[in-house]
């Protein structure tokens, strides 16, 4: 029999599927940053386990959570019930914005992105798929970045967990170009690598 993984935030426990993307630094990351508020609609795109999803539905007004993954989706849906947000989250299993209704817009989107350069192999299981991002670490990265503009509200921000490996300048750049004024806010170190949070908002 397979035991479900925990994953831990202050005094939250949370059950993480064998079949889900278990939840480390770079969630905490984004998770340390939030500052999520009463008025929020927020937008979690690769929910993972739902970690989150869950800790903004506990202040914001409403929260969307999705995943491509169907047995992420299965293991968000039940924290969210296990820590009492279940009436404030919908959870949608899709492609980043495809199972989304055109007329919704969002205050703030989380996206800790597939962000490791991979090889085509690394992608075919569900695990692979929430950390491959293709050969330079930017397949899904490019695309998230191309269609958030027209899912956030005038005044709305965008938290993006990537590595140093997949040219977070560039990220910053795109940003930049679709009128997102972006900026690195945190930032964790490795012998290897730095995993980057970047926020990006609208220009005033």
């Amino acid at each position: 029999m397979v035991y479900p993984k925990k994953a831990y935030f202050d005094n939250y426990v949370f059950t993480v599927d064998e079949h889900v993307y278990e939840t480390a630094e770079d969630t905490f990351l984004i998770a340390d940053k939030m500052a999520v508020n009463e008025n929020d609609t927020v937008l979690d795109i690769g929910t993972g386990c739902g970690i989150l999803a869950v800790l903004a539905a506990k202040k914001a007004q409403h929260v969307v959570a999705v995943d491509i993954n169907p047995y992420a989706i299965k293991c968000a849906k039940k924290n969210a019930k296990a820590q009492g947000v279940t009436e404030k989250v919908d959870f949608f299993q899709g492609d980043l914005f495809q199972p989304l209704r055109n007329d919704k817009s969002f205050s703030l989107i989380l996206f800790n992105s597939p962000y490791l350069p991979s090889e085509p192999d690394e992608e075919n299981s569900w695990i692979g798929k929430a950390w491959a991002g293709g050969p330079n670490g930017r397949k899904v990265i490019d695309r998230f970045i191309a269609g958030v503009p027209c899912w956030l509200t005038e005044n709305g921000r965008v938290l993006l967990v990537q590595s140093s490996l997949s040219d977070p300048d560039k990220t910053i750049e795109m940003f930049n170009e679709l009128n997102l004024q972006a900026k690195v806010v945190s930032q964790i170190k490795f012998s290897f690598e730095s995993i980057i949070l970047i926020e990006a908002k609208r220009f005033l």
